[in-house]
């Protein structure tokens, strides 16, 4: 039996009594499925605390596996972002202070329509939509997350890609100014990463602006992210300010700093171990012990055939 796809795990009655709560919230909806509101949602407005159990209860489905989604407090509090730290619980209040408006995003490279966009104009222009994904790290932990954005593959077709691109190569903001954790000279600042491009053109890789409703907050990647929810979470870089397609295989952050440790694919593989620890198992943020891994990350059906002929067991 097939699952039922992330896009589409949202019940009717679920999602109507969502958009209510939602417009009370400042979101709007589009085409059955959850819009982030344009614009850039200030700080104080994004939800805290005292909306935990409102937002619990509006978000309340979970997966398509049944599992309930991590708490807002959760994803927004505990947080690999190593521009701003290496605790994971310092990163929200260290980087409160980042400046995500005006913001833009250049896609380029190997392409016949170069183009910048607004990060606005990335709202506007491209349909979004609420993806509820889970999020494994590579450190042995996992999350649930609502995530708010758009297939980037919808942006890759505005470009119009030429027949030699095959990878594509993001890059986050370089600001040692606002972000200190880059004054660290052991790693090979921007950030970057990078896809297959049919691994990028894939349905379940997006572009996130938001989540649980809002748009991002800082300390998850505002103001756009990476969501590609079948690799381990460092492939998804965070504070996207350029993409371009290219021939070569992109040389990531991560891969500059520890090649034994972290490949290019970074899939989630129970059955491959990291060097210093194995991922057979997870602990998920919020329960108690710890729970098999899944292969892909629970999304085999909708990405193996991404990987065929390949020895898993060989790639990291």
């Amino acid at each position: 039996m097939n699952r039922i796809k992330p896009s589409e795990i949202t019940p009717e009655h679920v999602y109507l009594s969502r958009r209510e709560f939602l417009k009370t919230m400042g979101i709007v909806t589009a085409s059955g499925l959850l819009s982030a509101a344009c614009g850039v949602t200030k700080q104080e407005d994004s939800p805290g605390l005292q909306r935990e159990e409102e937002l619990l209860e509006v978000y309340s489905t979970g997966d398509e596996l049944g599992d309930p989604l991590t708490s807002y407090q959760d994803i927004t509090n505990y947080n690999n972002y190593f521009e701003f730290s290496t605790s994971k619980v310092e990163v929200a209040r260290l980087s409160q202070n980042l400046t995500v408006s005006p913001w833009t995003v250049s896609i380029g490279g190997l392409v016949n329509n170069p183009k910048v966009y607004d990060v606005n104009d990335l709202k506007n222009k491209f349909n979004l939509q609420e993806r509820v994904y889970r999020l494994r790290c590579v450190e042995g932990w996992s999350m649930v997350i609502p995530w708010i954005g758009f297939p980037l593959a919808e942006l890759i077709t505005q470009v119009e890609p030429t027949s030699a691109a095959r990878y594509v190569r993001f890059e986050t903001l370089y600001d040692p100014a606002q972000m200190a954790g880059q004054k660290d000279q052991w790693y090979s600042w921007p950030y970057v990463e990078g896809l297959r491009i049919d691994e990028a053109m894939n349905d379940l890789t997006i572009l996130a602006t938001g989540l649980y409703g809002n748009d991002l907050p800082p300390q998850n990647g505002a103001p756009v992210r990476l969501v590609v929810p079948w690799k381990y979470g460092f492939k998804s870089i965070k504070a996207i300010v350029k993409i371009d397609l290219v021939e070569d295989m992109p040389l990531s952050l991560w891969m500059n700093a520890a090649p034994n440790e972290y490949g290019f694919y970074a899939n989630v593989n129970p059955n491959v171990s990291h060097p210093r620890w194995s991922q057979t198992t997870e602990r998920r943020i919020g329960d108690i012990g710890r729970r098999p891994t899944l292969l892909f990350n629970g999304y085999e059906e909708q990405v193996a055939n991404l990987y065929d002929g390949m020895d898993l067991s060989l790639y990291y």
